[in-house]
């Protein structure tokens, strides 16, 4: 199961991150984000120990939101020893999802 972000642990579970994580910026209302969803469950967990994959949910989480300059949803990131290094916009497939991670 994809974990939940939130502002309390973020800089544990992502920034401090030992193995790549990916993080999904969602909403409820959204339809593309609805699209993307079950993949990032899959991806969370086929990925278990290798990689982090988890979301934001952007109503309940504005201000990781504003920090990160996400002004279109599904925004997904990749981030990898403290820094983000992708970065996308949209509904991607599984495979554009899994290669982002470069693992």
């Amino acid at each position: 199961m994809a974990m939940k972000f939130t502002k309390d642990n973020f800089k544990t579970e992502v920034l401090e991150s030992n193995i790549p994580v990916m993080v999904d910026f969602w909403a409820e209302w959204c339809g593309p984000c609805r699209m993307v969803g079950p993949i990032i469950e899959e991806l969370a967990s086929e990925l278990s120990g290798v990689a982090k994959i988890g979301k934001v949910n952007v109503d309940e989480e504005n201000d990781l939101a504003r920090e990160y300059n996400v002004m279109t949803i599904p925004t997904i990131m990749v981030f990898k020893e403290g820094s983000m290094v992708e970065r996308i916009v949209g509904f991607r497939d599984k495979d554009e999802l899994k290669k982002l991670l470069d693992i």
